[in-house]
């Protein structure tokens, strides 16, 4: 993974919230990152390293660190499609 040196940015609270319920329940999700890139898994769980919050997802047995402010949206049919809400700085 290349390191990327541009200033965090939270995401809102009840976008980080829903992202909680789905690594509690485990739940399969796709996600859009920034770029257009899709990627799905299985939400394991949120952590912080120096300073930047990252969603841990499994997929295929290989686990995968995704940058919270790098993600536009996130699906699964038990809690539908979360769109992320970014500031506007």
């Amino acid at each position: 993974m290349s390191i990327n040196n541009e200033e965090y940015q939270p995401i809102n609270c009840d976008d980080y919230d829903n992202l909680e319920i789905a690594c509690q329940r485990q739940l399969h999700l796709h996600v859009q990152l920034l770029g257009g890139k899709l990627f799905e898994g299985k939400a394991k769980e949120l952590i912080l390293r120096r300073k930047v919050e990252y969603l841990i997802v499994e997929s295929n047995k290989e686990t995968r660190e995704l940058r919270l402010d790098h993600i536009i949206s996130f699906s699964n049919p038990e809690i539908g499609t979360i769109v992320i809400e970014h500031s506007s700085s």
